[in-house]
């Protein structure tokens, strides 16, 4: 089965690395997740996918905690590992 290595938040730099914090400070997490570590090889992806993910994320009609939840939940009947 094919593997792909992630970019972890030690080996890090440039451009990732300030992505990396900036989802950190944003979401409020302690630990970057393997879905941004996954396409952090591409800077420009991981990018262009965190500025969307960021966008979805902010509050709306629905606040930050319930879109967290939700995206959660659906991890959990998806059996993503979370």
């Amino acid at each position: 089965m094919p593997n792909i290595k992630l970019v972890t938040e030690k080996e890090a730099s440039g451009r990732v690395k300030e992505i990396y914090e900036d989802i950190k400070a944003t979401m409020g997490w302690s630990f970057v997740p393997e879905t941004f570590q996954v396409i952090a090889h591409d800077p420009a992806h991981l990018d262009s996918y965190w500025a969307n993910y960021k966008l979805i994320m902010t509050p709306g009609r629905l606040d930050l905690k319930t879109k967290k939840l939700i995206a959660y939940l659906v991890s959990v009947m998806n059996n993503c590992g979370v």
